[in-house]
């Protein structure tokens, strides 16, 4: 019977210091819980603030498109050989104010995608949030995409096609694509410039906004807030 009552003192007494010592390891154990769900929707939404704010809005600006190689918008492939004619005849500059046009109506529109973009990070669930933090260096670029695709081009495209007049590009436009289909032996083009440009305007926008994702997600020094700093650390965990 002693021996039984020692056996059972023995084992209460070690649990209860095993016990002791978890209960003395829980502060240290939930500083490695990397973020809550709070923080993860907080710190990705951030983010995606981050890039609009950084990226998408340097498009806005005069030259925005037109001089930034990786979003510059270039002629349509049936265009092309518009391009290329004219400049064999000697109207070089008249080709180059045309392209320049179609970006100059992009840089306008984009400054319809905020308000946008706004709503849609505003509505992100945290199963959204999630699932982008522990994706790929797109993910969140992606998530943008399916929530305001059709949106921004319902808002590019109006703005796209009263800047074309706005500036005179639909009646430069005109001007090329005449001056093009009276040239012998050619094959008469006349595309739909509004809505060749809205996309290409979209594809920039997303294009930005993933350069300034993969920085955050990448580059530690990127992150330029503590709330970027401790969320992005789970990724790089996982």
């Amino acid at each position: 019977m002693k021996k039984i009552l020692l056996f059972a003192l023995t084992f209460s007494l070690t649990s209860c210091a095993e016990m002791q010592q978890t209960l003395n390891q829980l502060p240290q154990i939930a500083s490695q819980i990397p973020t809550s769900g709070v923080d993860i929707s907080a710190g990705l939404k951030e983010a995606l603030n981050k890039g609009i704010t950084q990226q998408v809005s340097k498009l806005t600006a005069v030259d925005g498109f037109y001089k930034n190689e990786a979003v510059k918008i270039l002629l349509p492939e049936e265009l092309q050989k518009v391009d290329a004619t004219l400049r064999k005849v000697g109207l070089s500059s008249l080709a180059d104010e045309g392209i320049k046009m179609l970006n100059r109506a992009a840089e306008d529109a984009v400054k319809e995608a905020t308000p946008i973009f706004v709503s849609a990070v505003k509505n992100m669930s945290f199963t959204d949030a999630k699932n982008i933090l522990l994706g790929n260096d797109s993910a969140a670029t992606t998530y943008l995409q399916g929530s305001t695709t059709t949106a921004l081009y319902g808002k590019f495209n109006p703005v796209i096609k009263n800047s074309f007049a706005k500036v005179g590009a639909d009646a430069v436009w005109t001007k090329i694509i005449t001056k093009y289909n009276t040239i012998p032996l050619v094959k008469k083009v006349n595309p739909d410039l509004t809505d060749y440009t809205t996309n290409q305007a979209l594809s920039g926008v997303f294009k930005m906004i993933a350069v300034e994702e993969k920085e955050i997600r990448n580059n530690i020094s990127a992150r330029t807030t503590p709330l970027l700093q401790k969320v992005f650390a789970m990724q790089d965990g996982k």
